[in-house]
């Protein structure tokens, strides 16, 4: 029984990350967009710290009547994906008329990645845009360019869903994984710092967000081409 229990608690914290996004899109639909990030962004830790707590304490042999991997897919949905297309079709972003068209735009080709049973390889890294639109937002009003800049930026990241890129999972990926937790939390404390400041946010989170960035995909990057070589 205690271990149902357990295994019945997991499921619940990664059910709070569909509570976050509707106290995300709550916010949106006001405009107050940094509550919507910090909402977001506790979302994001439920969403890291659920998947090893599952492991843990064996929810797929404990109920295995329930799928902790399709639960955490819906929430995941929500918070990477719905409450940004939201946000991009509701704020200024975007030039007005385009902002309901890239929202869709946003919704259709994540769930194209989210549908595809090969969007990860067997070493960790994503196929394609890995469909994190909470992060490409949280650049977006971070740096707020011109909306015409970030048009394209979003119509960038959706045709990058298509493409067989590698993308790094900052945790599963082995290779280069101390680093890449260092330069996580690097980009975690800009996070936080974008989320509680206004926007456009301090030069300080600018360079951190840009130089993880840079980081990350270049990692990406680097093994594609290394793939390709290889194949």
């Amino acid at each position: 029984m205690s271990e149902q229990l357990s295994a019945a608690a997991v499921h619940f914290l990664t059910a709070t990350g569909a509570a976050f996004a509707l106290l995300a899109l709550i916010a949106a639909s006001s405009g107050d967009w940094q509550w919507m990030f910090i909402w977001l962004g506790v979302a994001l830790i439920v969403d890291t710290v659920d998947g090893p707590l599952a492991r843990r304490v064996g929810v797929v042999e404990v109920l295995p009547r329930f799928s902790g991997e399709r639960l955490d897919l819906i929430v995941d949905f929500l918070t990477y994906v719905a409450v940004p297309a939201f946000a991009l079709s509701k704020s200024d972003l975007l030039p007005e008329s385009f902002r309901l068209p890239a929202g869709i735009a946003v919704i259709l080709s994540s769930l194209f990645h989210m549908a595809d049973q090969e969007s990860k390889t067997k070493d960790g890294y994503f196929v394609g845009f890995p469909a994190i639109w909470n992060v490409i937002l949280l650049y977006l009003f971070a740096f707020t360019p011109q909306p015409v800049v970030s048009f394209f930026i979003v119509a960038f990241f959706v045709a990058l869903t298509f493409v067989p890129i590698l993308c790094v999972h900052p945790v599963r990926v082995v290779e280069r994984r101390p680093i890449t937790m260092i330069v996580t939390v690097l980009w975690a404390v800009a996070a936080i710092g974008a989320a509680v400041s206004p926007f456009p946010s301090p030069l300080w989170v600018k360079v951190l967000l840009l130089a993880s960035a840079v980081y990350l995909v270049g990692v990406g990057a680097l093994h594609t081409l290394r793939d390709r070589k290889a194949r």
